[in-house]
């Protein structure tokens, strides 16, 4: 049998050793490059240096050392072609029959904090190992291309099951890695474009757009079981959802993602430094906030944000901002959820909430206060993009415009209730209370075509509670009508963005009712 010769010049060195001495055991002759190979020489490993292949020294730092016809004809040559083979016979070159290669970390030194200047980051840019994954990816009938230390022992198993011979290895696993390959190189280009979009361009928002992802993970459903779903994680993030934890029950439906995604906003909104010392707790159904609130003590945040709509609480997703403790899990008791994230969970609290069966508590350990980022949404043709997170209202340039003033504790609730209404779907409307401790909606109204139905529907959900309440409106009102309903119920304060042609009309109700009213000048549709 032809001896077999593997490329191998990686990054990260884990586990490389040892597949290069497997290979070596099987027959190979191992070729590498620069650290890696000094690495494996160290290691007692035979290994021709890619200079031997080359005859041309490795120069400019090693930014060029693979980047030779030596290389890439071994690799592209077809050996079912007779010419391709001819001329790399002419040329004196070699075939090469594997490549190992995993590239420079360009997104974890891009996410580095301080951030690294350009020059740093520039010189992330893998050129050769791309180079050499494509070509062996484009010629994988003829050649393995190895990019992860997760395939090392499958392509061992394989190669070592047929004696060493990769003639041997299935054209479905060739594929298989091929596939792999090309999918490492797309998130790479992507990774290097979104990253020096947001430093060469002065926008926000990016020029283009380009979607990296990890591989995807099957859901057990969509919507509706009838539609197939899947998760696909994005670049490692400790404040992500893919980080979260999960402990019992189910696997997630693509609706527990979508709710838990709404929770985890919102939580986190929740996590500013005006309420970082108190406990918050968000109870979300079908994405929209059922009840939210924030209070010295854990338990009495959930049973506050429950009583604000504990029917629509049945199935819900519930989010704490803090470790979730005995006091709280208690609290909850038998109340039907489907999942729970939170930063953690004493352990007598987890096992105590996970005896009711197919409960998911997840835990996400970094649940950091949220920050803007953009973010991207698909529809029919393509793609769009915004800026997203917290409300950024300028209370110091909010305008009172009724009789009747806001206190320094109306103003905080203020704060409150426009961050939890920032997370419900358009038109909305909230209906919030200051509570001994802490603050809590008591109505929500979401996702209304009519504003003042908004109104009513958080009225219904409030009842008696109502009764000098705050009303948080997402956007102005465009008639007087919704002040008029809020009056009706009681509520004695209103908080909404202005900017309607009949601002007045809305201005004389609050005055004739004794109402006051702020305008933020802040626009907060969610749709």
């Amino acid at each position: 049998m032809t001896q077999r010769r593997a490329l191998i010049s990686v990054y990260k060195k884990e586990g490389v050793v040892d597949f290069a001495q497997k290979l070596s055991d099987l027959g190979w002759e191992i070729i590498s490059t620069g650290g890696t190979a000094r690495k494996l020489k160290d290691s007692g490993l035979q290994v021709t240096d890619i200079t031997d292949i080359t005859n041309h020294p490795e120069c400019f730092d090693g930014r060029v050392k693979t980047l030779h016809p030596a290389v890439h004809s071994g690799l592209l040559a077809r050996r079912d072609n007779s010419e391709d083979m001819q001329t790399l016979t002419d040329l004196g070159y070699g075939s090469i029959d594997l490549v190992c290669v995993n590239l420079y970390p360009f997104s974890e030194t891009a996410q580095r904090k301080p951030p690294v200047d350009d020059n740093e980051l520039i010189e992330m840019i893998d050129i050769g190992g791309p180079t050499m994954i494509r070509s062996a990816a484009k010629n994988h009938k003829d050649v393995l291309v190895v990019t992860s230390p997760d395939q090392y022992q499958m392509v061992v198993d394989h190669l070592a099951h047929a004696d060493g011979n990769p003639d041997a290895i299935s054209m479905n696993i060739r594929r298989k890695l091929a596939l792999q390959a090309f999918q490492v190189t797309s998130r790479y280009d992507s990774e290097i474009s979104t990253e020096l979009d947001s430093r060469y361009t002065e926008g926000v928002i990016p020029t283009q757009c380009h979607i990296s992802t990890q591989d995807g993970v099957k859901l057990r459903y969509g919507e509706n079981p009838h539609q197939v779903a899947a998760f696909f994680p994005g670049k490692p993030s400790p404040n992500s959802l893919a980080a979260a934890i999960q402990h019992g029950g189910k696997p997630l439906s693509y609706n527990n993602y979508l709710d838990l995604d709404s929770a985890l906003k919102l939580v986190t909104s929740l996590s500013t430094p005006d309420f970082e010392k108190l406990h918050a707790c968000v109870v979300i159904k079908h994405t929209n906030p059922s009840g939210a609130s924030i209070h010295e003590e854990q338990e009495q945040a959930w049973k506050h944000a429950l009583t604000s709509d504990p029917e629509s609480a049945f199935g819900c997703v519930v989010a704490f901002s803090k470790k979730v403790g005995m006091a709280t899990a208690e609290a909850i008791g038998d109340h039907f959820f489907e999942c729970m994230i939170a930063p953690g969970y004493d352990d007598d609290a987890l096992l105590y909430l996970s005896t009711k069966k197919n409960r998911r508590m997840m835990t996400l350990a970094t649940m950091s206060p949220r920050l803007s980022s953009v973010t991207l949404r698909q529809i029919e043709g393509g793609w769009l993009s915004q800026s997203q997170g917290p409300p950024q209202i300028d209370w110091d340039s909010s305008e009172c415009v009724t009789k009747t003033d806001f206190s320094n504790s109306d103003m905080m609730l203020a704060k409150f209730g426009t961050t939890v209404i920032s997370e419900v779907k358009s038109n909305a409307i909230l209906l919030v209370k200051s509570t001994t401790k802490g603050f809590t909606t008591v109505g929500v109204g979401p996702g209304q075509t009519s504003r003042v139905e908004a109104v009513r529907i958080a009225a219904r959900r409030a009842g008696k509670r109502a009764k000098g309440s705050m009303m948080i409106s997402d956007a102005f009102f465009p008639f007087r009508d919704g002040i008029d309903a809020a009056n009706e119920i009681g509520v004695t304060h209103v908080v909404q963005p202005g900017g309607s042609m009949r601002d007045s009309d809305s201005i004389l109700a609050a005055n004739e009712h004794g109402i006051s009213m702020i305008f933020t000048k802040k626009r907060l549709f969610l749709h």
